[in-house]
C-alpha cells in the first residue's frame, strides 16, 4: 500500500463498501518459506468485521489452517492504469500508476463443515442478485446428491477482520486541473469499463 497519507484518507465505510462490492480478492498468509496466496470470492459483513469464503480442501492455506487460525491479509484490487507524465499538461512530471486497493487484515480459520451449504447458498444468492432480471440460480436446481459430492471437495472459512487499509491513488497530489486533464487522457486511452471507472474516480476524488 502506498505510504503517502494523501492517498489513504478514504473513510472506513467507503473502504468496506468497495471491498464488499468487488467481492473478490487475494488471500495471503505467512508460513514457513514463501507466503501462500489464493484468489477467492468472499462475502463481507455489513460492518466489515468478518469475511466468509471457501477453499478447495487441498489448498495449501486450508491445510495450514488445520493447525489453527492464521494471520491473513485479503487484498481487494480495484481499477488501475498507467499514467503518462505527458497527460498532466505540466512540465517535469514522472510516470506513475493509479489504482484503488483495500486490504482486510485479521485471523482466518476453518469453520464447521455442516455450515458449508448455508454459506454457498448465501454467497450465490448475493452474487445472483447482481444479475437481476435474470432468474436467480439456487442449489435446489442441482440433481440429488451432486451438490453433496461437490461440497466434499471444499471447506468453509471465516476471517475476523481486525484492520482495514485503503489506498485510493488518484493523483490527489496534483492540482485539480492537472488531475482532471490526466483523467480525460485515461478515459480516452483506456480500454474497457474498468479504466473508464478509474478516470471517473480521478475526477471525483480530491
Amino acid at each position: 500500500m502506498h505510504p503517502n497519507k494523501i492517498f489513504r484518507q478514504t473513510p472506513r465505510d467507503r473502504n468496506i463498501d468497495f471491498a464488499r462490492e468487488i467481492g473478490f480478492g487475494v488471500l495471503a498468509v505467512s508460513v514457513a518459506g514463501a507466503p501462500l496466496i489464493s484468489h477467492i470470492p468472499f462475502s463481507l459483513s455489513e460492518d466489515g468485521k468478518w469475511a466468509e469464503f471457501h477453499l478447495v480442501r487441498s489448498n495449501p492455506i486450508a491445510r495450514a489452517m488445520k493447525d489453527g487460525p492464521l494471520t491473513a491479509r485479503l487484498a481487494v484490487q480495484g481499477p488501475h492504469s498507467y499514467i503518462s507524465p505527458d497527460w498532466y499538461g505540466v512540465d517535469d512530471q514522472v510516470p506513475t500508476w493509479n489504482y484503488v486497493a483495500v486490504h482486510l487484515i485479521g485471523k482466518a480459520a476453518l469453520t464447521p463443515e455442516d455450515g458449508m451449504k448455508d454459506l454457498l447458498d448465501r454467497q450465490s444468492a448475493e452474487y445472483e442478485a447482481r444479475l437481476i432480471p435474470k432468474t436467480p440460480w439456487h442449489s435446489d436446481k442441482m440433481s440429488a446428491g451432486v451438490m453433496e459430492r461437490m461440497m466434499r471437495q471444499i471447506v468453509p472459512c471465516r476471517m475476523q477482520v481486525e484492520q482495514i487499509d485503503g489506498t485510493w491513488k488518484l493523483n490527489q497530489n496534483k492540482t485539480d486541473a492537472a488531475r482532471h486533464l490526466a483523467a480525460d487522457h485515461v478515459d480516452g486511452y483506456g480500454m474497457g469499463a474498468e479504466v473508464r471507472l478509474l478516470a471517473a474516480m480521478m475526477k471525483n476524488d480530491s
